[in-house]
């Protein structure tokens, strides 16, 4: 008899806690924090150390409270192996690092992460890496630029900020015929509403510091997949020294007790609002995946089965002067660098996803000035939006 899978929520409350023997029978994760673990005899101290038995050596490499979290994220996302990192950027950044040679090619799209778009093109040019940055849902300019050959195809589903979606099943068949692996950053959906392992990834990753903490108190990013490719990104990692600290995977490990309600009530809320904004005369555009209108809907329907997530961004009249006038009569929303958290967080992305780039980077990734990223937080949607109605009376 086939054994029955588990709910998502049921793995976020259980998953990386059964796995291993906690401390003197605490229901709860442990918060380790020490940096080395002591051993009696030699040969057993060997036998860890050479990964020929389970424990622990020095916590740069790996700790208990964070093998837990690793473990929750790796059950989430349908893999066979995890690693955590210090950030998110550390997370794509030791990726990368680990994935990418000299003389290599990495395609990605142009709607990226600002961070992730720096290290495209300030980072690896000066290794000899050729990067090509492809208009995001031009599947035939990004296929064409797959089939010259390619180390890596880096994807982000939804985008940040633009919340443009990409084919993920579609491009990592396109990434196979030539060899490549598929990394796809997976900040946006969360494991809630998109699996991109299900759909031909090779690597996911999170900044563990938006959804899957959920409550802005901790950083942290992690990566999933086969347990040859994350073994190579965990042992450059390692010597890197980017690791998550026993503080914060802990904080993670908590935050995620709750990830499936909090995504669930964010999906909710982000579509109601979307819908809200559509209609107001001061808003040029919204852009959110689950409406019809949006360009990559039937994409995003197809695979994003949980749900559309929290994110949406839109564009309002009057550019950033409205926004800088409308954004500060908020009362339910933090103008603030964060997102994926219980509370309302905004911003524009010159302050936000995209303030390491120029106002020319921003415009030739297509982000506009009077762009406004919103981050759905769980407050009742009604307040939400009478606080968006009461604001944007001052641009009207």
């Amino acid at each position: 008899m086939l054994k029955k899978p588990i709910g998502k929520s049921t793995q976020s409350i259980w998953a990386g806690e059964q796995e291993h023997e906690l401390y003197e029978r605490s229901t709860q994760v442990p918060v380790v924090h020490s940096v080395s673990f002591a051993y009696k005899d030699i040969d057993t101290w060997q036998k860890v150390a050479l990964e020929e038995a389970e424990g622990h050596i020095y916590s740069r490499n790996t700790n208990p409270t964070v093998r837990a979290f690793e473990d929750k994220v790796k059950e989430l996302e349908g893999a066979q192996s995890a690693t955590s990192f210090a950030s998110g950027m550390s997370a794509i950044s030791n990726t990368l690092a680990t994935l990418l040679r000299p003389g290599d090619r990495i395609v990605s799209i142009k709607d990226s992460y600002g961070g992730t778009n720096v290290i495209f093109n300030e980072f690896l040019p000066p290794l000899n890496i050729e990067v090509c940055l492809c208009e995001t849902g031009d599947y035939e300019q990004i296929e064409s630029q797959i089939s010259y050959g390619c180390a890596v195809l880096y994807l982000e589903t939804p985008t940040n900020p633009t919340i443009k979606i990409t084919d993920i099943k579609r491009l990592s068949s396109a990434a196979k015929k030539v060899g490549a692996i598929v990394v796809v950053d997976n900040t946006f959906a969360t494991p809630i509403n998109q699996n991109p392992l299900k759909l031909g990834a090779d690597i996911v990753l999170h900044s563990a510091s938006k959804y899957l903490g959920g409550h802005a108190d901790a950083l942290g990013g992690v990566i999933c997949g086969n347990k040859e490719l994350v073994k190579k990104v965990y042992h450059y990692r390692e010597i890197n020294g980017a690791a998550l600290s026993p503080m914060d995977a802990y904080s993670l490990l908590r935050g995620m007790k709750t990830l499936k309600l909090r995504v669930e009530r964010q999906n909710e809320s982000a579509m109601t609002i979307a819908r809200y904004l559509q209609n107001h005369p001061m808003i040029e555009q919204v852009n959110y995946p689950g409406l019809e209108s949006h360009p990559g809907h039937k994409v995003a329907k197809k695979q994003m089965s949980g749900g559309y997530g929290g994110m949406l961004s839109f564009t309002v009249k009057g550019g950033l002067g409205a926004i800088k006038m409308f954004l500060p009569r908020l009362k339910y929303a933090h103008m603030a660098a964060n997102l994926g958290c219980v509370e309302t967080v905004v911003g524009p992305p010159l302050t936000t996803s995209h303030v390491e780039c120029s106002a020319e980077e921003r415009a030739a990734a297509g982000i506009p000035e009077g762009l406004v990223r919103y981050s759905t937080g769980i407050e009742d949607v009604e307040d939400l939006i009478d606080d968006l109605e009461q604001a944007l009376v001052v641009i009207s």
